[in-house]
């Protein structure tokens, strides 16, 4: 499991541990494109997203640490794990739906392999989906689900249930990942990251949700490293023959990723408003 850190958090928000905010580095400023942009650009896409993603690592967040470390009475509250199942799993619905829109895959070999990307998410044993793994995993733990699970369609039918930011991020997501395959590199390269920090917050408060095929299968099978190594690889492919696109890649994919650091932050914001509701319950 990786270790969670912070990078800081408002003035409003409930300290956790002191704290400090890296600035994280300017990637297209280290590019090094030259007066041929097209130049070793495959080359170039592994050693930036890795960069990006240790900028925007989302371990470092301070929701990882503030939910690992909440009183039970708060954690266990249904509603509390009903909302952050809600924001969480909008988040990651939105970025499923938008594998299905990833430009530059029409020959049939890149078909065949994203394909595979579909089967791993949608595809599974019996019927079942990521989406459902994780339902059934929040429900398990005692969540209040606000939604159900045909209710998590396009981002318009979504809104209502959602606050400002992650409508955003919903909306974003099929605008990136529709543009350029970079949104896709950098969330395939970040989601085990931030799926073992969930799993570890929550495992403080729930042991058995490790257990969980929503955590336990990816694990596992490695599912997450599989699909950050095809995401690279298949993108490389598509730069070697068309290298010009590797800016845009690049700027889409620092684009998602500061995204992703927007729906941390509204997870957090849900746990410092039910540390504030518990504070004043105990006050009155």
């Amino acid at each position: 499991m990786p270790s969670s850190g912070h990078l800081g958090t408002s003035k409003d928000r409930p300290s956790i541990a002191p704290e400090t905010a890296p600035n994280p580095p300017q990637i297209r400023d280290g590019l090094g494109l030259g007066p041929n942009p097209g130049r070793d650009a495959a080359a170039q896409l592994p050693g930036i997203i890795d960069a990006l993603a240790e900028a925007h690592r989302p371990s470092n967040a301070p929701f990882f640490a503030r939910l690992g470390t909440l009183p039970p009475q708060i954690a266990s509250d249904p509603k509390l794990l009903g909302e952050l199942y809600l924001v969480y799993q909008a988040a990651m619905h939105a970025t499923r739906a938008a594998v299905y829109y990833l430009p530059h895959l029409d020959n049939p070999a890149m078909r065949k392999r994203k394909l595979q990307i579909f089967v791993d998410d949608d595809g599974l044993a019996n019927g079942d989906t990521h989406h459902y793994q994780l339902t059934r995993a929040f429900q398990n733990i005692g969540a209040r689900c606000p939604i159900g699970d045909e209710e998590f369609g396009d981002a318009e039918e979504l809104a209502p249930h959602l606050d400002t930011g992650t409508v955003e991020f919903v909306r974003l997501a099929k605008t990136l990942y529709s543009r350029s395959l970079g949104p896709w590199c950098i969330v395939e390269t970040m989601s085990d990251d931030w799926m073992r920090a969930l799993a570890l917050s929550l495992s403080k408060h729930f042991p058995n949700i490790v257990n969980e095929p929503y955590f336990a299968d990816c694990f596992d099978q490695h599912v997450e490293e599989r699909h950050a190594e095809e995401a690279i690889a298949v993108t490389q492919e598509v730069l070697r023959r068309r290298p010009l696109l590797l800016a845009e890649t690049v700027k889409d994919a620092e684009t998602m990723a500061g995204a992703l650091d927007g729906i941390w932050v509204a997870m957090d914001d849900i746990l410092c408003s039910a540390i504030r509701r518990h504070e004043a319950e105990v006050i009155g």
